[in-house]
């Protein structure tokens, strides 16, 4: 059934077809399409802007509280440590000493 739109109190007389649904609506009551702007869409079959439309989100720039130091820690492999933790036992030219 056709429906009369009264363009009385709007700019122009122009009349549209939504995209979507093919009703007639004012010219002005059409707006385009987040998501495809070529689509002249009503208010009731406008999408909401899809996100993963959007342009990629920057990386995270993640710092670590304990790193590795750049320079070496590494011990004398001629000796080992004691029993107690505090001393520790090296060899050299073949003797055994304890060094506090």
């Amino acid at each position: 059934m056709a429906r009369f739109i009264d363009p009385t109190g709007n700019s122009t007389y122009g009349i549209a077809l939504c995209a979507r649904c093919s009703k007639k609506f004012p010219l002005h009551e059409l707006a385009p399409d987040p998501n495809y702007p070529g689509l002249m869409v009503c208010d009731a079959d406008r999408d909401e802007y899809d996100p993963y439309r959007l342009a990629p989100r920057s990386a995270d720039k993640i710092n670590l509280p304990f790193v590795r130091p750049d320079v070496s820690i590494a011990t004398n492999p001629s000796g080992i440590i004691g029993n107690d933790g505090d001393i520790f036992i090296t060899t050299d030219n073949g003797e055994e000493y304890l060094k506090p």
